[in-house]
């Protein structure tokens, strides 16, 4: 019987962690993969990635992190905000992998049923610093303490006039979506690249940067559905908490910098249901 395991945050840019990648491997062949976005920057890079793990494990799950959104002037794919996205979609389907605009699939094994909902979602600077009332004085104060998302530079929200409109469509949209398919027989392991509530943000060593880190409209969702995990990655601090009962799951490698400093104490790839894990 296989396991749901989940990581995030590759960032395979670096050439550490595209070594680290080209060594994950499946314990079973019967292992499920989440990748919980931030793979690369360039769409080639991301497809290299996804399409090496999609021939090792049964099911890659994906859901796209900020990185993948960003328009760089080197990467051969120019597309921005929806348009790039899209071609993830598209990319995704030729390799075999899940994304977000695909029916959720339904985990069947270990510790399942459960129902896996890859979400992309966004942020829309509702989790604000200390002082600020709204977006324009959150961006100031982060602009002053000289923390500011690479997002604000190549993260295009286009056709959308924000990257907060955005965030706002995708999350009626998905929310709806979730509402049609909850089913408390297989509860939902809900995946997006940040958290759905702010509560993680509260451990960053700079707060300025939460507002780029998740929306607020999402703050009841492992309660409003049935919810057996939440997994997330962006802050890459790998830890599990609980709100509500409900285990939230940041699962990413992150930058070598990061991750030289305390290594791999509980392994590169994450079970997800594992009820023994509390860490």
């Amino acid at each position: 019987m296989g396991t749901l395991l989940a990581i995030s945050d590759l960032h395979i840019s670096y050439a550490e962690n595209r070594e680290i990648v080209r060594g994950l491997r499946p314990e079973s062949a019967d292992d499920w993969l989440i990748v919980a976005g931030d793979v690369a920057e360039q769409v080639a890079d991301v497809e290299w990635a996804l399409g090496l793990l999609a021939e090792r494990f049964a099911r890659v799950v994906w859901t796209p992190g900020n990185h993948e959104l960003w328009t760089m002037p080197a990467d051969a794919v120019q597309a921005r905000g929806v348009e790039r996205y899209q071609a993830f979609v598209e990319m995704c389907r030729r390799i075999g992998v899940v994304s977000p605009e695909d029916e959720y699939p339904v985990w069947a094994g270990e510790d399942g049923p459960v129902t896996v909902a890859p979400l992309f979602l966004g942020y829309d600077y509702t989790f604000r610093p200390e002082g600020a009332g709204n977006k324009a004085q959150a961006l100031e104060i982060a602009h002053a303490s000289g923390v500011v998302c690479t997002d604000e530079y190549y993260l295009h929200p286009d056709p959308y006039p924000s990257r907060d409109d955005w965030c706002r469509a995708r999350v009626a949209e998905t929310g709806a979506r979730l509402a049609a398919a909850a089913d408390p027989a297989a509860p939902f392991v809900l995946v997006n690249h940040y958290p759905t509530v702010r509560e993680p943000t509260r451990v960053l060593r700079y707060p300025e940067f939460a507002q780029w880190c998740g929306t607020e409209l999402t703050a009841d969702w492992h309660t409003r559905f049935p919810t057996a995990v939440m997994v997330y990655g962006h802050l890459h601090i790998p830890r599990i908490t609980h709100y509500d009962g409900v285990r939230f799951q940041e699962v990413s490698l992150g930058y070598p910098r990061e991750w030289r400093r305390h290594g791999h104490p509980h392994g590169l790839l994450r079970k997800v249901l594992s009820a023994s894990e509390r860490v």
